[in-house]
């Protein structure tokens, strides 16, 4: 199957084309491709580079998937994830505590997936309505109870639904900043949905984290933004919407939370965003040279996994994988380790007894992990790591090894008591 994509020439966030190559990756296949035995082979590849605007300073891919095929099998549901799901209940109680929409007004949740976000909203009397073009996950979200439109979010579809339901008192965007080509798009969606006395909350991973962090894994084709604060705030204010709040938290290993309102509104900038701006500045974080940094620490670490890696294939060494998660093409490629993986061990419905994008691993139950005990095993789901490897003492003290990509290479036996991202 040939996939269609386009390498834009201009920034996504101010159209700028004053852009440079900062980050330059393998090409890997689609995340989310997974094939039965005897399917055609889905083992296209595609750019993962990244690039600075040098007139706003943000980060981001310039290659877009054709979105039909991004999203037409998406797997990724958020409700699986009990961490997300305690997430999404603590930010609704916070927004409700702190900034006390109208009894009964419409909430509305962009890239909304499985309702798992508006939900807790539900629950406490307000309209909700979600957002995602994800189909499947869309239908099922809707006969849950979660009404959910099958659509990518547009300024068109921003006016049917004033039309239909009123301005919006509250707007969410959860990790969908991350995956929208249309930024202004859908910055102006936002615009034309949101009451004048309502808020916009948006989450995104953090450029700071990723940076400080060196979170490759992080950096795969539904993820076409890495966002810091600078060129945000001149973002939103460009579609009439001001940043009045910011706050990070821990999830994917770093996001931040920011919170706007249309420009005049009624409520203060919070003293926060001017400390995380001052933080970026201290950084460089705008600077070409900062986020080239990422390639040289990400080069020493493919030099050291090549040299582990030559050694144990040298020593007759089995080596699989732990996790088919949507960063695994991403590792694979970029340290050339699809060819010496005989397996992946997850337990993800639609991905077990299939064969991964690209080198066509196969996926087997993770209760294997212990039965085949290979001597090596690369953390992909590299969010989880520390969860997967309390959870697998047994292949540890068995004499198995863990292999963590990020920030640094290192290997995990029963023995190892230094800190797992």
């Amino acid at each position: 199957m040939t996939t269609k994509f386009i390498h834009r020439d201009n920034c996504r966030l101010c159209s700028s084309k004053n852009l440079e190559l900062v980050v330059k990756l393998a090409p890997a296949p689609l995340a989310e491709k997974y094939t039965l035995p005897g399917e055609p082979d889905d083992c296209e590849s595609f750019p993962l580079d990244l690039w600075m605007c040098r007139d706003c300073g943000h980060v981001q891919l310039l290659d877009v998937i054709d979105s039909e095929r991004l999203w037409d099998d998406y797997t990724y549901h958020s409700g699986q994830t009990k961490g997300i799901v305690e997430h999404f209940q603590e930010v609704a109680d916070k927004v409700v505590a702190t900034h006390q929409p109208a009894p009964g007004s419409l909430v509305i949740d962009v890239g909304s997936n499985d309702g798992s976000l508006l939900r807790p909203f539900k629950a406490k009397g307000y309209k909700v309505l979600g957002i995602d073009p994800a189909r499947e996950i869309a239908r099922k979200a809707t006969e849950s109870g979660i009404e959910t439109l099958p659509e990518l979010m547009t300024a068109t579809l921003a006016e049917a639904i004033c039309k239909k339901y009123g301005p919006a008192s509250v707007i969410t965007a959860f990790n969908v900043f991350a995956h929208a080509d249309d930024m202004n798009g859908m910055a102006e969606s936002v615009r034309i949905m949101l009451g004048p006395d309502g808020v916009f909350f948006f989450e995104a991973q953090y450029l700071v984290d990723i940076v400080d962090k060196m979170l490759l894994g992080t950096i795969f084709h539904e993820h076409m933004s890495h966002h810091s604060l600078k060129p945000m705030k001149a973002f939103l204010a460009r579609h009439g919407m001001e940043l009045i709040d910011v706050e990070r938290n821990s999830i994917q290993k770093g996001s931040i939370i920011g919170t706007a309102q249309l420009i005049g509104g009624p409520r203060k900038v919070q003293p926060a965003v001017g400390e995380l701006l001052a933080l970026e500045e201290r950084m460089k974080l705008d600077q070409i040279d900062t986020i080239k940094q990422f390639t040289t620490r990400l080069e020493r670490n493919k030099q050291q996994l090549a040299k582990w890696t030559a050694e144990w294939k040298s020593q007759g060494a089995s080596i699989a994988a732990f996790g088919a998660a949507r960063s695994g093409p991403t590792f694979i490629a970029q340290f050339g380790i699809g060819d010496c993986i005989s397996y992946i061990f997850d337990d993800h419905p639609q991905k077990v007894n299939k064969l991964s994008p690209g080198h066509r691993i196969p996926v087997v139950p993770s209760s294997e992990l212990e039965k085949r005990m290979p001597d090596y095993t690369f953390i992909l789901a590299w969010i989880h790591a520390k969860k997967i490897v309390a959870s697998n003492r047994g292949y540890l003290e068995k004499g198995g090894k863990f292999v963590i990509f990020c920030p640094d290479v290192q290997v995990i036996d029963a023995n190892y008591t230094g800190p797992i991202l």
